[in-house]
C-alpha cells in the first residue's frame, strides 16, 4: 500500500532517471547562513544576489548533465531565475529540493544532533511539487566518533525520518549523512 498522493509511476520514473548512466545527483542546497560563511571566507559579499548568481554559475554549467542527473536546492534557490530570468527549475532536468531545516543539538545528549523540520513539511512538499521538484533531501546527521552516534540518537531522527514519510506528500524525502571528524 503506497502514501496517498504519492504517484507510483512518477516516482519510478524519477528514481530510473537519477540513477542512469552512472550520474549522481549534485547537492547544492547548503543553507544561506552555510553559504554566506564560506563567501566571507573568500571576500565576496554575502546577499542573495551573489548567492544566486553563485547556483546560476552551477546549474548553468556547460554539459553538466553529462555528469549529473539532478541537482537538490535549497528553498531560495528553487525560486530563483538565471540573470536572463529563467527560472532554475527550468534549466534542469530532474529538481530536488533539501527539505528539513537543519540539525539542531539533541538535549541530553552531548554533541549529537536531531533534524528538524516536519512542522509544515507536507504543505512545503506539496509547494516545491507545484513548481516541479521531484524528490526531496531530508538529511539526519550522524556523527561517528568515540560512542556515537548513540540509539537514542538514531531512534529520534528515524522516528522523524518515518513521519516524513507518514506526510501523505507527492514525493518522499530521504538522505542519512554520517559525518567523521
Amino acid at each position: 500500500m503506497g502514501h496517498v498522493g504519492v504517484n507510483a509511476a512518477v516516482l519510478a520514473d524519477t528514481a530510473a532517471h537519477l540513477m542512469a548512466d552512472d550520474k549522481g545527483i549534485l547537492a547544492i542546497d547548503e543553507s544561506n547562513g552555510t553559504c554566506d560563511r564560506r563567501f566571507a571566507a573568500v571576500g565576496i559579499e554575502q546577499s542573495e544576489e551573489s548567492r544566486r548568481r553563485w547556483r546560476e554559475l552551477i546549474i548553468t554549467t556547460p554539459e553538466i548533465g553529462q555528469a549529473v542527473s539532478g541537482m537538490t536546492l535549497y528553498d531560495e534557490t528553487i525560486h530563483q531565475a538565471t540573470g536572463s530570468e529563467r527560472c532554475f527549475v527550468d534549466v534542469l532536468t530532474e529538481v530536488g529540493i533539501k527539505v528539513d531545516t537543519g540539525a539542531k543539538p539533541l538535549a541530553g545528549f552531548s554533541g549529537e544532533t536531531i533534524t528538524e523540520g516536519l512542522d509544515g513539511l507536507r504543505q512545503r512538499l506539496l509547494d516545491h511539487a507545484s513548481i516541479d521538484a521531484r524528490f526531496a533531501k531530508w538529511r539526519a546527521v550522524f556523527s561517528a566518533e568515540d560512542a556515537q552516534p548513540s540509539l537514542a540518537c538514531i531512534d529520534v531522527d528515524a522516528q522523524a525520518l518515518a513521519r516524513g514519510h507518514l506526510s501523505e506528500a507527492p514525493f518522499q524525502p530521504f538522505k542519512p549523512q554520517v559525518l567523521k571528524p
